[in-house]
């Protein structure tokens, strides 16, 4: 096999490295929270901890809906731009409207699988940055309760996912393994908790055979294998995932075919030579999912990063990321195609884009000054505790 994107030189790492954060930057960090770039961030995050230390655990077990399966621990959720079609008695099926969010999809389970993984995440980072065991206990019941727990646990497999009421016999769509994204974020969570008393022996194991189970779904089903051969950010997104998932139970072999053929398979595939992407332009909301798709290469360079892997496809990415960055700071009238809705918002997450993008290649100094030309409350949020270099934050803001 040729690689063409990534030279795979595998250390001893891989076995137990973090995938889209850097493990070294986390601890320097930690040792500078008394330093005013850090310490905002850190008191809002033991803000948010704090809340959820007394909500209850969520689970599929919640939804007042079964899949078709008839079993409740089969993850369910609807297709987010389908709605009931105005023409009919019953609604049925579903019709999409794209770019317009049906709020029925909050009745399921995708928003809970956020509300656990986004929980996970939070309390991990507490505890490890205050040492507090309670964040941790809280995590980890978060954890067991979807994940392992016999009566609360989800069934590692997304057959139900993105349903579009009155098709397909009301079984799960390709496009919804997307909904399983958070959890990529959520596992480098959870390899800060294995330094905690809470998060046993026995919770690792059950863990990481779940996600063994979970990967071997995502790699051998068809709706896996479906995501797989998309043309647009869904692919993008289940690359992401695999090699997440394998980085996390140790599967070498699945990083390494996938990372060899990133750069050929998908980024040659998905943007021109201009640096536009076509698949995500004639969406209605045309640069929020270009910019998403964006966001989704750039957590594929950081596996390979931490990984131990050299990167040749990132003039690509850049061109990408050059395409976008020129509306930085413009209103939406001067975007050439659609964005009918989130144009402050997309823009925002750009900006954290970018400063990823220097962190890759430090020598883009230009994706530096934007991010802090456009950045607010910079010091306020999360990303300076997970990205913010210390030197840069001290001397440019």
């Amino acid at each position: 096999m040729r690689y063409i994107l990534m030279t795979l030189v595998v250390v001893s790492q891989l076995a137990y490295g973090q995938s889209i954060w850097d493990s070294a930057h986390l601890a320097l960090v930690k040792q500078n929270l008394q330093l005013p770039v850090y310490t905002p961030a850190f008191d809002i995050l033991i803000g948010q901890a704090e809340k959820l230390m007394g909500q209850r655990p969520v689970s599929v077990m919640m939804k007042d809906k079964t899949a078709v399966s008839g079993d409740k621990h089969d993850y369910l959720s609807l297709s987010r731009y389908f709605w009931p079609d105005p023409t009919k008695p019953d609604g049925l099926p579903y019709i999409n409207r794209d770019g317009v969010s049906n709020p029925e999809l909050e009745r399921l389970d995708r928003p809970k699988l956020s509300v656990m993984a986004s929980g996970v995440t939070t309390l991990s980072l507490a505890w490890y940055f205050s040492d507090e065991e309670k964040y941790a206990r809280k995590a980890v019941e978060m954890l067991r309760t979807w994940f392992i727990n016999k009566d609360t646990r989800m069934n590692p497999h997304l057959e139900y996912a993105q349903i579009v009421p009155g098709q397909n016999g009301d079984k799960g769509r390709c496009y919804g393994l997307i909904d399983a994204y958070s959890f990529v974020e959520m596992l480098d969570a959870v390899q800060l908790l294995e330094g905690s008393k809470s998060f046993t022996r026995k919770d690792r194991k059950r863990l990481k055979d779940w996600f063994g189970r979970f990967l071997e779904w995502m790699l051998n089903s068809a709706q896996g294998q479906e995501e797989c051969r998309q043309a647009n950010n869904h692919a993008i997104a289940y690359d992401v995932q695999v090699m997440a998932y394998a980085r996390y139970v140790n599967n070498t072999k699945v990083i390494s075919d996938f990372m060899s053929q990133f750069y050929k398979r998908r980024m040659k595939k998905q943007i021109n030579p201009d640096g536009t992407q076509p698949q995500e332009l004639r969406r209605t909301l045309a640069f929020g999912y270009s910019e998403y798709n964006l966001s989704h290469m750039i957590d594929v360079f950081q596996i390979a990063k931490a990984a131990g892997m050299s990167s040749e496809g990132l003039p690509l990415l850049e061109k990408a990321a050059d395409f976008l960055a020129q509306y930085i700071g413009k209103p939406v009238e001067e975007w050439p195609y659609q964005q009918i809705s989130g144009w402050d918002e997309k823009q925002h997450e750009l900006c954290l884009d970018l400063y990823r993008l220097y962190l890759l290649d430090p020598d883009r100094t230009d994706y530096l000054k934007l991010a802090r030309a456009h950045l607010p409350k910079r010091f306020s949020e999360r990303f300076v505790l997970l990205y913010g270099q210390l030197a840069e934050t001290e001397n440019g803001q």
